[in-house]
């Protein structure tokens, strides 16, 4: 059994926050793999479902970020699970928007609610580390984190949530690289539109377009210089030179 922890804010108010992508990421996992109907247990929104051959525990504190310790060791004590057994999916303010990374263990880097977490089942938890990427200012990063994702992302985000969702089952797997390139490919714009591909090519013009036809004003050297070259004996330049000493051999 796996305990899929999604960290955020409990409330309305909170729910678009950067803050609660692990909230959004966990609700498409349940929402795509058809999980039971919620229940409240553990001080948490709890489902049930499977992933490929796993049963999994969909898990979201309501604690507040800052205590979500509490909840996840709660429910890792109750079904007698490992920290190897809880996945957690959160929030990284120093990955860019829309990247993915996975590990195991580790510090909290500034994370409250990964540091609750830490603190109550200790560090050696999966963690599944969701990109909202930094504002370049430190004054800015309350605001930043607190905020809700802009309108001009919110398409890549879907696409994120979506990706991250048929992904899961090669981390309920164990296999942590193979889930990050599956959802970096899947969120990789496509080299070539296969409209594009398919399309037929369209004819050259006999012309290059800026070439435009000599009317009786244009100019005696551009007229000339227009003219086909006459066919006949080179006889001016190295070629010529050649070919009278040649001539003179003969």
């Amino acid at each position: 059994m796996l305990l899929l922890v999604g960290l955020g804010n409990p409330g309305d108010k909170y729910r678009k926050n950067r803050h609660n992508i692990g909230f959004m990421a966990v609700d498409e996992i349940i929402r795509r793999h058809d999980f039971s109907a919620p229940r409240k247990r553990f001080q948490s929104t709890l489902c049930e479902g499977r992933i490929g051959r796993h049963k999994v525990l969909a898990l979201k504190p309501r604690t507040f970020m800052n205590e979500s310790g509490r909840a996840v060791g709660q429910a890792m004590r109750f079904y007698k699970l490992t920290a190897g057994d809880v996945i957690v999916l959160y929030d990284e303010l120093d990955l860019a928007f829309g990247k993915v990374k996975v590990k195991a263990g580790g510090g909290a880097a500034g994370h409250n609610g990964i540091r609750s977490i830490a603190s109550h089942i200790g560090p050696d938890f999966i963690r599944v580390r969701l990109g909202i990427g930094h504002p370049g200012d430190k004054a800015k990063v309350t605001g930043h984190v607190l905020g809700d994702f802009a309108r001009n992302e919110e398409t890549a985000l879907d696409a994120l949530l979506g990706a991250v969702a048929d992904r899961i089952g090669r981390l309920a797997d164990g296999d942590a690289p193979r889930f990050m390139s599956d959802v970096a490919l899947t969120l990789a714009p496509a080299h070539n539109n296969s409209e594009k591909r398919n399309a037929p090519e369209k004819p050259l013009p006999d012309k290059p377009l800026s070439e435009k036809p000599l009317s009786e004003n244009t100019p005696d050297t551009a007229r000339t210089a227009a003219k086909p070259a006459t066919t006949g004996t080179t006889t001016e330049g190295p070629l010529a030179d050649a070919l009278r000493a040649l001539k003179k051999e003969d």
